[in-house]
């Protein structure tokens, strides 16, 4: 019995790292797909993009086997040229972590757009955050310009209670979901902080496509 129960537990365990090795590679270009899905729904301009990772020695390498870090996804217009950068950052909300994909560029260091990954917030108040018009105004041309140094944004991204917006760096909130709307600040923040010093940085070699 033992003989047999021993037999069965190994034969159920190569079972499941065989479906495991199966799925992995489907599960995996399931998720670029959708990934790239994203990233021309939030850059529409773009006909084409370049993967990188900004790695944890802080040093924007083209993605490959063996790199890993944050993904950052240059796109390019048509004839090659720097359309925008989407970069990704998270913040707590009420019911958990934000994850937020934001669109960069460089041209007017700023956040030009943005697209919620991931969030369990209030249906019907913290949801509005990829939806409510206003709201999304703020992503238009929110400034993430850099201090003197090139190392950290001039003036960090901030969400303010709603109507009282003064500064482009800052955010109004949603009316009734400020703990919301305070998770997508530190989603913007923490995003532009981690990624727009080194993109900056390594500008010269992402404003135009490989032939």
């Amino acid at each position: 019995m033992l003989r047999t129960l021993g037999g069965i537990a190994t034969i159920s365990g190569l079972l499941v790292v065989l479906a495991d090795q199966l799925t992995a590679p489907m599960i995996a270009e399931k998720q670029r797909i959708l990934t790239e899905r994203l990233v021309f729904q939030l850059v529409p301009n773009a006909a084409a993009k370049r993967d990188f990772m900004i790695t944890a020695e802080g040093r924007l390498e083209a993605a490959g086997e063996g790199v890993t870090g944050d993904p950052v996804y240059a796109t390019y217009r048509a004839d090659g040229r720097l359309e925008a950068l989407t970069i990704t950052g998270e913040g707590s909300g009420y019911a958990g972590p934000v994850r937020v994909m934001f669109a960069y560029d460089p041209d007017c260091a700023c956040i030009v757009g943005s697209k919620v990954l991931k969030s369990n917030e209030t249906p019907g108040f913290g949801d509005k955050l990829g939806t409510d018009p206003d709201f999304l105004k703020n992503f238009e041309a929110l400034d993430t310009t850099l201090d003197a140094d090139g190392r950290a944004l001039a003036n960090p991204i901030v969400t303010v209670k709603h109507g009282t917006k003064t500064a482009p760096w800052q955010i109004d909130a949603i009316s009734g979901a400020t703990i919301s709307s305070r998770a997508m600040g530190k989603a913007a923040n923490a995003a532009a902080q981690r990624a727009v010093p080194i993109i900056q940085r390594e500008l010269a070699n992402l404003l135009s496509q490989p032939k």
